[in-house]
């Protein structure tokens, strides 16, 4: 398989990047095959993300004469890891774990599923059947702090990239989600920003609503009001009763969820404030 150069580069806009960059790279003797980039026009932001054929002989010397093309405070990104940690953090609902579980089971996830942790033990013995550490961390008594800090220090040991609430059903703390900003992925169960909180399909049908929906996002102080990864909806009817929406809303949930992991894990979203840059 031949070697390839991946680049993500964040910067404030000017003329003549996207050349600049290139006679960087060709300088390095690194061929591009796919460039994709994005302005933001309104905040003057300029998103790229490269891929190269060939392998820098120095990394460091790259990145130097990169920053040295570039604006000021430009974010640059040279080969991260192409094979992310992730850690689940669960409650009792199964269908995402275990859809996660068994594409990691058959290394079809890009990813390395590093353990699951759980307010609730129900999903124990069905983690541990792939071989992955399970934790049960009770939210019962004791305080939300507790609770908080003993789930932070065994995130801790394992340095996971990316920590996916599948079906999480707690709302974290800003000092908890502060301690990991820009890793925390939710998957909320309707299109957001309609029905969120809680039991957004009872709202829906109480509303009457002929779609549903998911959505991936990052996780920030706002419920769920982070940046959005990827949504995906699903025509119904009136003859839907509840528990044939949650059914539906759980196929698209995994669907969502799947799909934002494969996008994360091939470094194809970039943030940009409240929102993202994806590069599909």
């Amino acid at each position: 398989m031949q070697q390839q150069t991946l680049l993500l580069i964040q910067c404030t806009d000017e003329v003549g990047l996207v050349a600049r960059i290139s006679n960087v790279l060709a300088n390095h003797q690194l061929n591009i095959v796919m460039m994709r980039e994005y302005v933001d026009e309104a905040n003057n932001k300029f998103f790229v993300r490269v891929v190269c054929t060939g392998f820098p002989a120095n990394q460091q010397h790259l990145e130097e004469d990169l920053i040295a093309q570039l604006p000021l405070k430009a974010n640059i990104k040279i080969n991260p890891a192409n094979r992310k940690k992730i850690v689940l953090l669960v409650t009792k609902e199964h269908h995402c774990l275990a859809d996660i579980l068994v594409r990691n089971y058959f290394n079809t996830l890009n990813a390395d599923v590093l353990a699951v942790i759980g307010n609730y033990d129900v999903l124990q013995e069905f983690t541990e059947k792939f071989d992955i550490p399970f934790h049960h961390v009770s939210h019962e008594n004791k305080t939300k702090k507790d609770f908080e800090k003993e789930i932070a220090n065994l995130l801790s040991t394992y340095e996971a990239d990316f920590i996916i609430l599948a079906k999480f059903m707690r709302i974290l703390s800003p000092d908890f989600v502060g301690r990991f900003e820009e890793k925390l992925i939710n998957i909320h169960h309707s299109f957001l920003p309609a029905f969120i909180g809680a039991n957004p399909y009872r709202q829906a049908q109480e509303r009457g609503v002929k779609i549903i929906g998911a959505t991936a996002h990052f996780v920030t102080n706002d419920l769920d009001e982070g940046p959005i990864i990827v949504q995906r909806t699903k025509s119904i009817h009136h003859g839907y009763d509840l528990t044939e929406m949650v059914t539906a809303g759980k196929e698209i949930e995994k669907a969502v969820l799947s799909h934002a992991l494969k996008l994360l894990t091939e470094d194809r979203v970039m943030l940009n404030g409240n929102k993202t840059i994806v590069f599909e």
